[in-house]
């Protein structure tokens, strides 16, 4: 009689497994759908996959009066996701419209999602500034989330005019990701899109913390105080006309999880003590066994060259004097970008992996038309067009791999800043360009369930982020609405429309699944989760095996999910996938302000 009932009860629990999953493989069935949720006017779907065929409707319910508000029937997908699943199906709810917090029901199994909303006021509410938030955990010098000063010894200079191992101040920045190096490759690009997505829409953000990123408000949106450490930063690594450093600290970092201001890593001058600083000679550069590639220094001038064009403007009613500096600056390193023409890379030590940047291009096009909007002489205008004819639509988007960050930034908003400035022959040409890439895109989208359309390389979330964007400001540019369902496809992929059913930002939504065991010495030290960190993503399975030191700690909570396609792994010892990056959050902060809601509202 108890065998008999035992082996009820666990038919039960497999035929009422949640959204989360449980023990019994063949009676699993899994919904996936954005856990932050969508705004009225959204396309609205979940994925829905299983071992046995699933009953056909599904409903929605309000959750705070249980009431019924919508039900419709189940479409079977054809394409598989990846998994190691039978059938999939999609829901599509897009014709609910009603504000407020649902769950997702299929009928007569019990099974119901978790909780997601409809409407700003329900779902995005404010989650950018949970992003800049991760900034701030991130920097280097006065960190305001642990109240501590690190790495004051920044640096010792190599490659450069002065002799090696001169100090040079190169203090401040950001730590990149899980670790403690500092580049300017991803530096520029973050100071500048953060600046940018002020411009573009001002009124998304708010001012609750002062500059050194401590709570009270000083005047200035925290995205400005966030964007302005990046500025000063810029400003320290020009340390004379025609100087530009580029890295601080290498590979000899990585010695496990360490406290920033007991930074136990040693460059020749003890540990805790001066850290090595790259000077930018457009050269090949390294010190032990790996070397960079590198043709010129115009990817960084360049990127930095438009951070300091934008913070001109945005500084003139701010500060002046600042403005007056960000601009001299502006035009000197873009004056250098011109003079070395081509890419400096990230430097290795002893492991082959760097930033392997060798697009420019669009880095002076970028340049040269924020300081053509600043001065309006037309020499920028000519260069800034000459520039977008030479970076055209070249991108990560019709490659099925990629070298390590080869294509950085991983979209080119140079053509949008030019867009306005040029005729409307020209403005078809650009808009081409960002076209082609997201052409290319979706149709890799189409060969799955959950229309995701990048490619699983390094960073495919920073990828993601990016082609969001892109497809923002190709509808802003053209009015051409085709790829919107697509971008929000792309969108509900970072928050839990995924085989794995995971947000891939740190703590959003508070109440869902995301990543929480991430590789980072902040999490590992203090167990503080910090909203807002863009973890990596997922990466095809053989990049994952052919990385080296990847060792999962625990269990992987996510193996029936895993496959011979790509995988992804909430686990500390993965930094391949589960490691937040300082950059691809700086890149996200534009399209989560873009779906939020302004900022007086909150």
């Amino acid at each position: 009689m108890k065998s008999f009932i035992s082996k009820c009860l666990i038919l039960f629990l497999g035929l009422t497994i949640n959204l989360m999953g449980a023990t019994t493989p063949q009676d699993e069935i899994f919904i996936r759908l954005n856990q932050v949720g969508f705004l009225e006017e959204d396309a609205k779907t979940a994925v829905i996959f299983s071992n046995t065929k699933v009953t056909p409707r599904f409903h929605i319910e309000n959750t705070q009066n249980g009431e019924e508000v919508y039900s419709g029937k189940l479409k079977k997908v054809k394409n598989k996701g990846w998994g190691n699943f039978k059938y999939y199906y999609k829901a599509d709810f897009s014709k609910l419209k009603q504000p407020g917090k649902f769950k997702l029901s299929l009928s007569g199994s019990g099974i119901k999602s978790t909780e997601f909303g409809i409407g700003r006021t329900h779902s995005y509410t404010n989650y950018h500034e949970d992003l800049l938030g991760f900034m701030r955990q991130q920097r280097c010098g006065y960190n305001s989330f642990l109240d501590m000063v690190c790495h004051q010894r920044d640096g010792r200079s190599m490659f450069g005019p002065m002799p090696d191992s001169t100090f040079v101040d190169v203090s401040g920045g950001w730590h990149d990701a899980g670790d403690q190096l500092k580049y300017l490759i991803t530096g520029s690009n973050a100071t500048a899109k953060m600046l940018k997505a002020y411009e573009l829409i001002p009124e998304k953000f708010s001012d609750k913390v002062n500059a050194l990123g401590q709570e009270g408000k000083n005047g200035i949106p925290d995205v400005l105080d966030e964007a302005k450490w990046g500025l000063d930063w810029i400003h320290k690594l020009h340390t004379g006309p025609g100087e530009l450093f580029h890295q601080v600290a290498d590979d000899r970092d990585h010695l496990g999880m360490k406290w920033p201001d007991k930074d136990s890593s040693d460059y020749g001058w003890g540990p805790n003590s001066y850290r090595v600083a790259y000077f930018a000679t457009g050269k090949p550069q390294g010190l032990s066994e790996y070397k960079s590639k590198a043709t010129g220094i115009a990817n960084l001038a360049g990127r930095s060259a438009a951070a300091m064009a934008i913070g001109a403007r945005i500084w003139e009613e701010i500060d002046p004097k600042y403005a007056q500096k960000c601009r001299e600056a502006a035009f000197e390193l873009y004056r250098m970008g011109k003079k070395q023409e081509g890419f400096q890379q990230g430097n290795s030590y002893g492991a082959p992996y760097r930033y392997n940047e060798d697009t420019w291009a669009d880095d002076m096009e970028w340049a040269a038309a924020e300081l053509f909007i600043n001065t309006r002489e037309e020499q920028y205008l000519e260069d800034a067009m000459h520039y977008a004819e030479m970076a055209a639509s070249v991108s990560w988007m019709d490659k099925e791999d990629a070298e390590h960050y080869r294509f950085y930034p991983f979209f080119n908003i140079g053509h949008f800043v030019l867009y306005d400035l040029v005729d409307k022959g020209f403005q078809e040409k650009l808009a081409g360009y960002y076209q082609e890439g997201i052409e290319a895109t979706t149709q890799r989208g189409a060969n799955n369930p959950y229309q995701i359309g990048v490619p699983f390389i390094w960073c495919s979330n920073n990828l993601t982020a990016n082609l969001i964007t892109q497809i923002i400001l190709y509808e802003e540019m053209t009015g051409d609405k085709q790829y919107h369902d697509f971008m929000l496809a792309q969108r509900d992929w970072l928050l839990g429309n995924n085989p794995w059913g995971t947000s891939m930002f740190m703590n959003i939504p508070e109440n869902g699944e995301y990543p929480e065991d991430v590789h980072t010495s902040i999490w590992f030290l203090t167990g503080k989760e910090v909203p807002g960190g863009l973890v990596d993503g997922p990466v095809y399975r053989s990049v994952y095996e052919n990385l080296r030191g990847l060792t999962l700690k625990n269990e992987d909570e996510f193996a029936k999910f895993q496959n011979d396609f790509v995988v992804y792994h909430d686990d500390f010892g993965d930094y391949s996938t589960n490691e937040p990056t300082m950059d691809g959050t700086a890149d996200a902060i534009f399209l989560m302000a873009w779906f939020a809601q302004d900022a007086a509202k909150e």
